[in-house]
């Protein structure tokens, strides 16, 4: 029997037994996009040229290693340079609410000096940024319409690997209302970026390319279940992976910028790594799971509730913890203040702890969109931008818990100019030692233009200070 009878008679007795291929139907794709698309936007953040963040953001290319045909608009070793020119940055985002409220991702705006929405119906709106959450990648803008279509949130929770879901979005900053459609891949799964730990991220093969995000992921009743965020890529284009922010991690910052202008996340003070087969052995678990404490911050939650170094955080508040990037998305995503109860596996038993959850440090968390706010971390003349580091980040650091800021920008030219760069770790500003952003803020507030600041600065095994001098114009 060859290859074609063999397929008619596989398809004859599928087809007569009633099987999936008879049974399955499928998605009607064009109604949901249809209804879903007038809430779609385009977004597009300009960096004025000159600009502190635009300057940074430029990155050398080697002339040799350009294409000819290049070159030939770009210039030849030795030329003149080109003159300043704006950077625009373009992405996707989408209307919650019918006067104004739209949702995008943080790194879509993040340092612009203006943007602009533009809807489908071919209208632009200059927008403006009510709040930015950098470690959820949440940014909420307002733009002065009314009566505008919106789009209903959904429940990430409920999605399931196989689940039909389908995006909406502009690749590339010019194909708006693009629809491509696939199925969800995974779910919680760990953002490949460390700053992001506080995402349980949805992962599908939905086609997402740049300028997809901020976009929405749907479900095929037309709800919102997720912010598309990340590709997976060698490339730089769609490899088949890709990211979402579930709704209710959007959301939930969405809330608190709207109240507030930031966002409050829980913390519970501890460095945690995977239980390994070996670990489990040893520890007496069947099998791999949970969060081992590596570490414990002083006067944190968990120090305060006897969480002890070599515990295993089983569950928090009844739900497993199946490997340790589980555990940080659930404190985090909890207010700080509240009880929440551990199960810990300590010398082969295992216990319930009570512990009230501190609150991260928010230096960072809310951006309002002028890069110079002491609320996006700003460091005044100095220009640059730093953050308290998590615990994590101080354990792989080698930092003790009182010492050091970890540099996470570089924002103007006194910076620059010094040499510092994004990853410094900077342990004193003059003899003041310095532990967090808000220390940090403190110690530069009184530097001036002309006024040298000599900060001890850490980059991998070398420790030594950097003198930074802001200059007029800076």
């Amino acid at each position: 029997m060859n290859h074609a009878s063999r397929f008619a008679l596989m398809l004859g007795l599928m087809l007569g037994s009633g099987s999936l291929i008879a049974q399955t139907t499928f998605p009607d794709f064009t109604e949901l996009a249809e209804k879903a698309s007038p809430a779609v936007v385009n977004i597009e953040a300009t960096r004025t040229a000159g600009s502190a963040a635009a300057s940074n953001d430029d990155e050398e290319v080697d002339p040799q290693e350009m294409p000819e045909f290049f070159r030939r608009f770009f210039g030849q070793p030795g030329m003149p340079p080109m003159e300043p020119r704006d950077r625009v940055a373009s992405g996707s985002g989408f209307i919650i609410s019918s006067d104004g409220e739209v949702l995008t991702n943080h790194h879509v705006i993040d340092g612009a000096d203006q943007v602009i929405v533009r809807t489908p119906d071919r209208r632009e709106f200059v927008a403006k940024v009510i709040g930015s959450d950098p470690q959820a990648d949440i940014a909420l803008l307002r733009i002065d319409a009314k009566g505008l279509p919106s789009l209903k949130p959904g429940a990430s929770k409920a999605l399931r690997p196989g689940e039909w879901v389908f995006a909406i979005g502009s690749p590339f900053g010019f194909l708006d209302n693009t629809v491509t459609v696939g199925v969800v891949s995974g779910v919680g799964r760990r953002s490949l970026d460390a700053s992001q730990q506080y995402t349980p991220f949805i992962q599908t093969d939905v086609a997402i390319n740049r300028g997809n995000s901020g976009g929405p992921l749907l479900n095929t009743r037309g709800e919102v279940v997720g912010i598309n965020s990340q590709i997976f890529s060698n490339s730089g284009g769609y490899m088949g992976v890709s990211f979402a922010i579930p709704i209710e991690v959007a959301m939930n910052s969405a809330r608190q910028l709207r109240a507030s202008g930031h966002v409050s996340r829980g913390q519970l003070g501890v460095a945690i790594q995977n239980v390994d087969r070996e670990f489990a052995k040893t520890l007496g678990l069947d099998r791999s799971v949970g969060a081992l404490v590596s570490s414990v911050t002083p006067d944190s939650a968990a120090d305060k509730a006897g969480i002890k170094v070599g515990d295993v955080i089983l569950a928090l508040n009844g739900t497993e913890i199946l490997q340790s990037s589980d555990l940080p998305p659930l404190v985090g995503n909890t207010a700080p203040g509240a009880k929440v109860t551990l199960r810990v596996l300590r010398d082969g038993k295992t216990r319930d702890v009570a512990a009230v959850l501190g609150e991260v440090p928010g230096d960072e968390t809310a951006a309002t969109g002028n890069r110079s706010s002491s609320a996006n971390g700003s460091s005044g003349p100095l220009g640059l931008v730093v953050k308290t580091p998590s615990a994590d980040e101080r354990e792989q650091l080698g930092l003790g818990a009182n010492e050091g800021v970890l540099v996470s920008r570089i924002s103007g030219e006194a910076a620059q100019r010094a040499g510092l760069r994004a990853g410094d770790v900077i342990l004193r500003v003059g003899r003041t030692a310095v532990a967090s952003a808000k220390e940090f803020t403190e110690a530069v507030k009184d530097v001036k233009v002309g006024d040298t600041a000599m900060l001890l600065v850490r980059r991998g095994e070398q420790t030594q200070f950097v003198a930074v001098t802001p200059r007029k114009g800076d």
